[in-house]
């Protein structure tokens, strides 16, 4: 069986991660897999070094990139010739640009052959994934309303499943935007390699160092793309107020890892905020086992989000998690506990709802006061993962799906 699979980008983040390994794991007797990347754009960090590592080698489309533009009709055009050439059984898009110009161009080769004349078009399934969405949160009224119309083309033409990484991504989609039709959605969450994420506790001790955190000191942080979309400024203000507080609270500091075009925004304003003492910018880094074996909180601050991996790579490490409720957060966390002003508690989380710095520094601070409470979302988190978010139960829903679909 044959698969072409097409992300615009191989940027810093979860999808990147999820086609590169599905494409090498894909590679057997039964499947054989392609994997098609456009080009990262300046200011974004590169992530092809995973393909090479892994010995996933991608076809490039170099005007394929993440805005729209004129150029896509070239990338639609070396798309179209690329499946062509490969005679793909599934076609297989990830991602809001691929998966506008990857399955616009498998409906031409799907219907683009004079059998069709006969009733019989090429024999190709057309897939595509949700990683998030643009829905909400990234562009402007119009601008929204026109990706909304195309996916809602799209899905009705040109698709023949569609995957959400979550319960509540779906519903989003599905039920919240109308976007394709129930009988379309299969709902397979993420996998990840979870095993290098059980580090050894002598590996705590390295980030602290780097960063000079006492033993006494609890490490709060930030793991992912510096982006409008991670609100990134809001971790920046909850820190404000923890500096600002004249109450008895636990010792902290706080780590912004990760890299992007507001990078140096963000550390103008901590500066402005005069939080530079506490914060410390950490860069892009590829050691992000040893980076969450440092922290005592993984806190995540996004306007929106599919799955985020930072949370299950969090869970995964045994550290406790801190986020906005948004997107598939809220599978994540699990069911509320107990409900505060302005958070909850929920089995594997705290969740804030209101997004407001003060909301999310209360919560914060609940955690940090509560060391019991650490632990049992620790482990809560940990047992979850491990049951739901492997490697191999991914690449084997993902096998089943291409077999049905090819029955």
């Amino acid at each position: 069986m044959k698969i072409l699979r097409i992300i615009a980008r191989l940027n810093v983040g979860g999808p990147a991660r999820h086609v590169v390994w599905l494409t090498d794991e894909l590679q057997d007797a039964e499947f054989q897999s392609v994997l098609v990347a456009g080009t990262v754009p300046d200011g974004e960090e590169d992530m092809s070094y995973l393909a090479g590592e892994r010995g996933v080698k991608p076809v490039y489309i170099e005007e394929m990139s993440r805005e729209l533009s004129l150029k896509d009709a070239i990338s639609l055009f070396k798309i179209y010739r690329q499946m062509k050439r490969e005679r793909p059984d599934i076609v297989h898009t990830h991602t809001a640009k691929a998966g506008t110009v990857g399955r616009s161009a498998a409906f031409l080769y799907r219907w683009m052959t004079w059998k069709t004349l006969a009733g019989h078009p090429r024999r190709v399934r057309i897939v595509h994934t949700f990683h998030g969405h643009v829905f909400h949160s990234y562009y402007g009224n119009l601008k929204t309303k026109i990706f909304l119309a195309i996916e809602k083309t799209l899905a009705r033409f040109a698709t023949d499943t569609i995957i959400t990484i979550s319960p509540q991504q779906r519903k989003e989609i599905a039920d919240d935007f109308r976007v394709g039709k129930a009988g379309q959605f299969e709902i397979i969450p993420l996998g990840i390699d979870l095993e290098p994420f059980a580090a050894p506790e002598t590996v705590r001790t390295a980030l602290r160092r780097e960063v000079n955190v006492g033993d006494d000191e609890l490490l709060i942080g930030f793991i992912g793309r510096l982006t409008e979309i991670k609100n990134v400024s809001l971790l920046l203000k909850v820190a404000e107020l923890y500096k600002n507080s004249n109450a008895d609270l636990p010792r902290l500091q706080f780590v912004i890892t990760g890299d992007g075009h507001l990078r140096q925004s963000l550390e103008d304003e901590a500066e402005e905020l005069g939080i530079g003492g506490i914060v410390t910018f950490l860069g892009n880094r590829t050691d992000t086992q040893i980076v969450y074996a440092g922290l005592d909180v993984i806190a995540l601050t996004s306007f929106n989000e599919g799955t985020p991996l930072s949370l299950i790579e969090a869970m995964a490490s045994k550290r406790p998690v801190i986020s906005t409720a948004v997107g598939g957060v809220a599978d994540l966390l699990g069911e509320v506990e107990e409900k505060h002003d302005g958070f909850d508690v929920c089995e594997r989380g705290i969740s804030v709802a209101d997004r407001s710095a003060a909301s999310f520094f209360n919560g914060l601070m609940y955690l940090a006061k509560n060391e019991k409470l650490r632990e049992h979302l620790s482990t809560s988190g940990y047992e979850f993962v491990q049951s739901k978010y492997s490697k191999e139960r991914l690449v084997s829903d993902i096998k089943s799906l291409y077999r049905r679909l090819m029955q």
